[in-house]
C-alpha cells in the first residue's frame, strides 16, 4: 500500500468510527442516542487506536496534518512530502464523512436540530469566545504531538528517530511515524484529551478531521442542516497548526 493510500485510508477509518460516534450519540433514533460524552471520548480513542493500527505499517499513520507537520518541523519527515500526506488526509476525512452520512441519513432526516448535524461532521465552541477557544485548541494538540513523540512504539530507537518508525518509499527513508504498536498507547492519549480537555471545543485537534467533514456537510443534500459555521471553522485549524509548531519546538529543546 502507498503512504498516501494509506493516509488516505487511515484518515477515512478516523473519521468514520470518530464522527461515527458522535451522530450515535445525538442523532435522534438511534441506538446510542443521549448515551453521553464518555461514550464519544472513548468512541474517539477507539477510532484512532483502530486507524493506527490498520495502515501504521504503511504510511506511519500521521492521519493528522498536525502530526505530520510537527515531525517535518522537527526534522524527522521530509518537508516535500508534506503537501501529499496533508491532501491525503483532507481527502480521506471528506470520505469517513461521507461514510457516516450514508450510514445515519435516515437519522438525519429525523433529526430536527441543526447544530446536532453539524457536531456529526465539524466541532464547535460551547462558549464561543475567539481567544479562549483558539487557545484550547492549541494546548490540546501540544499534548497530542508531544505525547505522541514519546508515547509512540520503541520499535525505532536511533537518536534521530526517538521512539517512531521509519517510513521507508521505494528504499528510501523518508521519515518517521506510528508503528501499529502505537495504537493503544496514542488511542488512549486521544480518550485522555477528549476527557480532560476536550470540554471547550470539542477538541478538533487535527485540521483535516474539521475541515474536511465541514467541506461535506456544506454540499451533502442534509434536510434542515442550518449553518456550516464557516466563521469558527479556521480555529480548529490554526489552532492546531500552531500547536503542531510549539510541540515540536518543545521536543526540539527537551530531547
Amino acid at each position: 500500500m502507498s503512504p498516501f493510500l494509506g493516509e488516505f485510508i487511515g484518515t477515512a477509518i478516523l473519521i468514520l468510527l470518530g464522527n461515527g460516534v458522535v451522530a450515535n450519540v445525538v442523532l435522534n433514533k438511534t441506538k446510542g442516542n443521549n448515551s453521553g460524552w464518555i461514550v464519544i471520548t472513548f468512541g474517539w480513542g477507539m477510532a484512532v487506536f483502530t486507524a493506527v493500527f490498520v495502515v501504521g505499517q504503511f504510511s506511519g499513520a500521521h492521519i493528522n496534518p498536525a502530526v505530520t507537520i510537527a515531525l517535518a518541523t522537527a526534522g524527522l519527515f521530509d518537508w516535500a512530502m508534506t503537501p501529499m500526506y496533508i491532501g491525503a488526509q483532507m481527502l480521506g476525512a471528506a470520505f469517513g464523512s461521507l461514510l457516516v452520512w450514508l450510514t445515519y441519513k435516515d437519522h438525519f432526516a429525523a433529526t430536527e436540530d441543526g447544530p446536532a448535524k453539524l457536531a456529526c461532521h465539524s466541532t464547535g465552541p460551547a462558549i464561543r469566545n475567539t481567544g479562549s477557544n483558539l487557545t484550547t485548541e492549541i494546548i490540546g494538540t501540544v499534548m497530542l504531538v508531544f505525547g505522541v513523540f514519546y508515547l509512540a512504539s520503541p520499535g525505532f530507537t536511533s537518536a534521530e528517530g526517538q521512539f517512531l518508525e521509519a517510513i521507508v518509499i521505494n528504499g528510501q527513508e523518508v521519515g518517521f511515524g506510528l508503528g501499529s504498536l502505537s495504537a493503544l498507547p496514542v488511542g488512549l492519549l486521544v480518550l485522555a484529551i477528549g476527557l480532560s480537555l476536550g470540554g471547550p471545543t470539542g477538541y478538533a485537534i487535527n485540521p483535516a478531521r474539521d475541515l474536511g467533514p465541514r467541506v461535506m456537510h456544506a454540499i451533502l443534500p442534509i434536510p434542515n442542516k442550518g449553518s456550516s459555521d464557516w466563521g469558527y471553522a479556521w480555529i480548529p485549524i490554526v489552532g492546531p497548526v500552531i500547536g503542531a509548531f510549539l510541540a515540536a519546538f518543545l521536543f526540539m529543546a527537551f530531547s
